[in-house]
């Protein structure tokens, strides 16, 4: 059997988009409160209010866990739920959700996976210039460190960032996630460098004031390109594209590079031929910022969905090739490419050499309540299992990976589509919060079971 028998068999999903109770106990405001209840930024006017109301139904959401074989969760903490001004005084009921969520996870032997910061950013920090503003970092840190002050003595699993990329790139590239906003690219450019180096500041901050002894990753994302074939030419070109930057066209630079947000953190120093294309944008970048940014982690993470084909011209130059008529797309028109789950894993562990952890994967279906009061999803279970096949496959090759985090446990509130893509493994009804768990997480349970070393 490839997976290792303390293979972390996990689902995944992100505060904002299951928690609601917006404003309740205490909480402060993020930028996802305030943008999507300006209109016309999400689908409908959708917002996440009250999303799928988790706040209140943990312990039935963590039951429905325990029942299909979950061994891992991984779950991020809202920033201004813990601190409602982003810094300063600590929210104790907030706090308290958090711990007791925890505590109910562990209960069932589900290992909690915290993310620190999954886009909803405090409200009142953005407004004091957010991640433009140099002392970003400082606040992440602090944050990071009450973080683990809190929950260290449980929690032995902590992400820093989930997809820079997109909070970036969505958020101040191109406008349509929260705050929504259009910025020069030398801005975008210093919030790029003070979100990293907020990175390597939080795992400072965590070694140095966790009770026990915890391992940190970090899980940026990116278009998993894979080659075209098993020839030489064609991999090295699919390898070359996986981490080129490139340059800055059609509001897209930032959601490309998977070099430009990884190498920094892994390999201390950000790439050669980004320095030289980006370099009229760039900060001061200093050694002591790169020092800072590349603190060690213990694994590496990353958000794998799609991406795309590579061949190799006659140069052995990469070129995409187009996808084919007819091509499997999802409900939310993202191509179906299994085989980057192989190549992508296996790209990352040769140039970076950490464990690696799929932190996200799955799929958005049509999915709805049959007359038999279930909800049938075959087209996510064949998804589903094309990727974990592949996956096996980079194993195989001596990629070491340790967990697989399924997105998502449940429908949810996504980002600027609001309710109207379905990723989760359970169904909810957002009117009556019935939760019904999908024929996906039943195969996903026996996935589970039927991979997992030393079952009875």
């Amino acid at each position: 059997m490839l997976f290792k028998e303390d293979f972390a068999w996990g689902v995944a999903t992100a505060s904002y988009q299951i928690e609601g109770a917006y404003t309740e106990d205490g909480r402060g405001l993020s930028v996802w409160d305030v943008f999507s209840h300006e209109k016309g930024k999400t689908y409908s006017g959708h917002t996440g209010d009250i999303a799928c109301d988790h706040y209140h139904r943990f312990k039935e959401d963590i039951k429905i866990m325990s029942e299909l074989g979950i061994k891992a969760y991984r779950f991020s903490l809202s920033w201004s739920r813990i601190f409602p001004e982003g810094t300063g005084k600590v929210n104790e009921k907030g706090v308290k959700f958090y711990s007791d969520l925890i505590d109910e996870l562990l209960k069932y032997g589900i290992e909690p996976y915290i993310t620190l910061f999954h886009w909803d950013y405090p409200y009142e920090l953005y407004k004091k210039g957010g991640w433009l503003n140099n002392d970003s970092v400082g606040w992440f840190a602090d944050y990071a460190q009450k973080v683990v002050e809190l929950f260290s003595d449980r929690v032995k699993n902590f992400i820093t960032f989930n997809e820079p990329q997109c909070f970036i790139g969505h958020g101040f590239e191109q406008g349509v996630h929260a705050p929504g906003l259009k910025l020069p690219y030398k801005d975008i450019f210093q919030m790029c460098h003070n979100v990293l180096k907020a990175h390597g500041a939080a795992v400072v901050a965590m070694r140095q004031n966790a009770k026990q002894k915890i391992k940190i990753g970090y899980a940026p994302t990116g278009a998993a390109n894979y080659p075209a074939s098993d020839d030489a030419a064609d991999i090295e070109a699919a390898r070359k594209s996986f981490f080129e930057c490139p340059p800055i066209v059609n509001d897209n630079m930032i959601m490309g590079s998977v070099s430009w947000w990884s190498d920094p953190v892994v390999l201390g120093c950000y790439p050669e031929e980004g320095l030289k294309m980006y370099k009229e944008y760039l900060p001061d970048i200093t050694d002591a910022d790169m020092k800072l940014i590349s603190q060690p982690i213990d694994f590496y993470c990353q958000n794998i969905y799609n991406g795309k084909e590579v061949k190799a011209d006659e140069f052995g130059s990469p070129i995409i090739v187009d996808r084919c008529l007819g091509h499997g797309k999802t409900a939310a028109q993202w191509p179906v490419t299994p085989k980057c789950m192989h190549w992508a894993p296996k790209f990352l562990y040769e140039r970076y050499n950490l464990p690696i952890f799929i932190s996200e994967n799955g799929m958005s279906a049509h999915d709805v309540v049959s007359l038999d009061g279930k909800v049938h999803d075959p087209n996510r279970i064949d998804f589903v299992n094309r990727y974990l096949l592949e996956l096996e496959k980079a194993i195989a090759d001596g990629v070491d990976v340790q967990g697989y985090f399924l997105w998502s446990f449940m429908d949810n509130f996504e980002w600027a589509l609001g309710y109207s893509e379905r990723f989760g493994i359970v169904y909810v009804d957002y009117n009556t919060q019935e939760r019904i768990v999908k024929d996906s997480g039943y195969w996903y349970k026996n996935w589970i079971e039927s991979n997992t070393n030393g079952k009875n």
